[in-house]
């Protein structure tokens, strides 16, 4: 039988959340019911609020959950209720870059990530039989239970808190894993993240982690960057207009070699670009607004330099998720000072203290 779980509900477009009780459906082949303990809020989940892309309302949105397993349906056996396990975005498993060990550029990743229902087409959720779609990026976690699935339901041991767990899902995924995966970054090179949020902050600290000899972190927020350093970044770079690609230099006269932007802002990417060294890499993360556009000189691709995009950080969940929480474990990866935690009730609150700058990675606590 369907159960009744609490849920923050957007029903406008810019509006904010409504908590409200929902009839959430139960979980069917290959699906698994989970009793949500924390969820971080994720600038998707902003631009999703904010913007039309397609996601139909009303919707419960959340995509960073982690708790533990409540029921699971037919045919699942790599979880048990009971489980600890941590949620990220949802793949089919059979295309073919699923099949190359790629999820993250699934051909059904809209579909599966945005649609509102579920891969078996039902409406996860209901209110007084009116349709409450979910099923955001294969949980919509801003609830205190969700549907998800077998492969992007995350099985981890340990006892590390679930505030801290629940950011592996999407954010700190994505940043580390272009530093990580992407980038490959290395000792011997410099480094530099553009934008200093909790997606920033996270390929920071694998920098930090691979050993790079100068780790650069700009943003517009000073506090970020007091937060870098301590984090470990060698450098700071505040963001006050002046002529950005000449502060890179500064530091780095022949080019930074790796550089990740999660702006999305043309001057920033423009001037990433143009302080790129020989052979440099950059990776751009950002979901920019609709409409948006980024110019820059193509000469400045000479040299052998390299923009690229990159999704979740070019991480399939299930090997990359339980390898980042042994790194963390192994205190080389210390991300709980980027973690402002809120009472779910607070949501509105977090994510207008995250918009303002006031919280890194907002995780919301649920009751």
């Amino acid at each position: 039988m369907p159960i009744t779980t609490t849920a923050a509900i957007l029903r406008q477009r810019g509006a904010p959340y409504s908590i409200e009780t929902v009839d959430l459906a139960d979980p069917g082949p290959g699906q698994v019911l989970i009793k949500l303990a924390a969820c971080g809020i994720c600038f998707t989940d902003v631009g999703v609020q904010r913007y039309e892309q397609g996601t139909p309302l009303p919707q419960v949105l959340g995509h960073e959950g982690a708790g533990t397993v409540a029921a699971v349906g037919e045919g699942v056996t790599s979880v048990a209720p009971g489980d600890r396990v941590i949620l990220s975005y949802a793949s089919c498993g059979m295309c073919a870059s699923c099949g190359h060990d790629a999820p993250q550029y699934c051909s059904s990743f809209m579909a599966l990530n945005y649609a509102g229902v579920l891969a078996d087409g039902r409406v996860p959720m209901a209110q007084g039989g009116a349709p409450v779609y979910g099923g955001f990026f294969g949980q919509s976690s801003f609830a205190g239970h969700a549907i998800a699935y077998v492969r992007n339901t995350v099985k981890v041991t340990g006892d590390v808190p679930f505030a801290l767990l629940a950011p592996f899902g999407c954010g700190l995924q994505t940043g580390a894993g272009t530093a990580y995966n992407t980038l490959n970054v290395q000792a011997e090179q410099s480094f530099a993240v553009l934008g200093a949020g909790s997606v920033g902050l996270a390929a920071l600290l694998a920098a930090v982690d691979r050993g790079c000899h100068t780790i650069i972190a700009v943003d517009r927020v000073a506090a970020r960057l007091d937060l870098a350093r301590t984090l470990g970044a060698t450098h700071t770079i505040l963001a006050d207009g002046s002529d950005l690609m000449a502060a890179l230099r500064s530091i780095v006269p022949t080019g930074v070699d790796r550089i990740v932007d999660t702006t999305g802002v043309s001057a920033v990417v423009r001037a990433g670009l143009e302080a790129l060294a020989s052979r440099g890499e950059m990776a751009m993360l950002a979901v920019t607004a609709p409409g948006s556009e980024i110019t820059f000189n193509p000469n400045t691709l000479l040299g052998g330099r390299a923009l690229r995009g990159a999704v979740e950080g070019d991480a399939d969940p299930q090997a990359f998720i339980p390898w980042l929480i042994g790194r963390h474990t192994a205190g080389r990866f210390n991300h709980a000072q980027m973690i402002s935690q809120y009472p779910f009730s607070a949501i509105n609150e977090a994510v207008a203290d995250m918009a303002a700058g006031r919280a890194v990675k907002p995780v919301l606590v649920m009751d």
